[in-house]
């Protein structure tokens, strides 16, 4: 080989190693590894309990398993529990339903009341985007069903959920990952696998594992797109691997398959720009599309601002944090933190609102539950589950107590989630 020939392939090798330290150095960044708490086991009491796989699905519309044939949903939900639909909490919007689901609290008794919201106390936004803060447990009340669950000796392992990465007063899930999108579906499926093939001591009773795929593609190309279609079969192959896996190990394992909201198209040429009548001088605007909050820097501002954005509602619909629908559960009388806006504008669909200039994405969500494209969904299969049945919808607050009632956890705290709502799909109501 001659010496240009040497230099060719030395740049080669060079290259690779580059590129390979680089590839490690994004991953390590990323934190793929997973979290193990390997002091911890199940009392011996809890280690004939029953299962729990929680599947979230972010995004998934309550039509999009028929829409797009989704043929392992189908069948779970066929051999066990299909709700109407799922009502989402207000707003409904990915950090505050996730957590809702995770605690039985409305948003606004849990703290995290949007993606993005103003602490008046400490005079701080909060950013679901913001790494840092988004695990800062000090935002968060409530207690999540892993920590009760870890509380009472009974181990949980969470492959992502958000509000997951926080530590609970000094309580963490014994087995998780912080999030990230590099490790590869079959990849998160094994470690599932691994999991369900502890010994009893260290086998954990509640799973809790998300989908981000299906809210990406609904955003970026809407729900009628090629790539939903797409994100909602990949998904639906996923869980079909996973109930293989469940199956396998002929272990009493219940799944639970929801999703936080729905989709639905807006208009992006046409988006509302912040209203005239706000100073921003006098209020603190968080960004937000589906939803603005008006924090007062002094509340003499209030009224008055008020009535200058209701001579204006061509848009938009204007409430004072007072007068926000009761249905909501988000008005002033619930807002334990002071975290909802003083003042709170909805857009009237398909508009939505874009105060930084920014183009929105073609699909959206966040507004009133009751729209049936913010509709989510409730599938249930497994040994606790009656089978082939079909209720009526629920609000997700009520999955709290469905699930420690499957595993046999006592609920000391108070939730507004209510145990009674979806006891009758159960065949053992009385399982403690």
């Amino acid at each position: 080989m001659n010496k240009n020939a040497c230099k060719f392939y030395l740049k080669k090798i060079s290259f690779f190693i580059f590129f390979c330290l680089l590839s490690f150095l994004n991953a390590n960044a990323q934190d793929t590894l997973q979290k193990v708490n390997l002091s911890k086991k199940n009392a011996i009491s809890q280690q004939q309990k029953p299962y729990v796989i929680l599947i979230s699905i972010d995004g998934f519309r309550w039509d999009l398993a028929d829409k797009y044939k989704a043929k392992n949903l189908i069948a779970l939900r066929k051999a066990g529990v299909e709700a109407e639909y799922l009502k989402p909490s207000f707003p409904s919007l990915t950090f505050p339903n996730h957590y809702t689901i995770a605690t039985g609290l409305y948003p606004v008794h849990h703290g995290i009341v949007d993606n993005n919201f103003y602490d008046k106390k400490r005079e701080v936004i909060y950013r679901k985007s913001d790494k840092v803060m988004a695990v800062d447990s000090s935002w968060y009340a409530g207690k999540p069903i892993w920590v009760l669950a870890e509380e009472q000796q009974m181990l949980s392992a969470i492959y992502y959920w958000p509000g997951s990465e926080i530590s609970m007063n000094g309580i963490r899930p014994t087995y998780f990952y912080n999030y990230n999108e590099i490790i590869p579906m079959g990849r998160r499926i094994e470690t599932v696998k691994n999991w369900l093939q502890l010994p009893d001591h260290k086998r954990p009773h509640l799973i809790a594992f998300y989908f981000p795929q299906v809210d990406k593609a609904g955003h970026n190309y809407s729900v009628n797109s090629k790539a939903t279609e797409a994100a909602v079969l990949e998904v639906d192959d996923a869980i079909g691997q996973l109930v293989q896996v469940a199956k396998a190990t002929q272990l009493p394992i219940n799944f639970m398959v929801v999703s936080d909201h729905g989709m639905t198209p807006i208009d992006q040429e046409n988006t509302i720009p912040l209203p005239k009548a706000i100073n921003l001088s006098q209020f603190v605007v968080p960004p937000g599309t589906a939803l603005l909050h008006l924090y007062a820097k002094n509340e003499a501002y209030i009224q008055s601002t008020y009535q200058a954005l209701k001579a204006d509602t061509t848009n938009y619909i204007v409430y004072l944090a007072k007068d926000i629908p009761k249905a909501w559960h988000y008005n002033k009388q619930s807002d334990i933190y002071n975290r909802v806006g003083d003042i709170i504008l909805v857009p009237k669909l398909p508009k939505v609102f874009s105060i930084n200039g920014l183009k929105s994405d073609v699909g959206q969500h966040g507004f009133d539950p009751s729209i049936s494209d913010m509709h989510a969904i409730f599938y249930a299969q497994g040994p606790q589950f009656k089978s082939g049945i079909k209720i009526k919808a629920f609000e997700n607050v009520h999955i709290y107590p469905l699930i420690a009632q499957i595993l046999g956890l006592k609920i000391n705290d108070k939730i507004d989630g209510k145990l009674e709502v979806l006891a009758p799909i159960l065949n053992s109501p009385r399982l403690k």
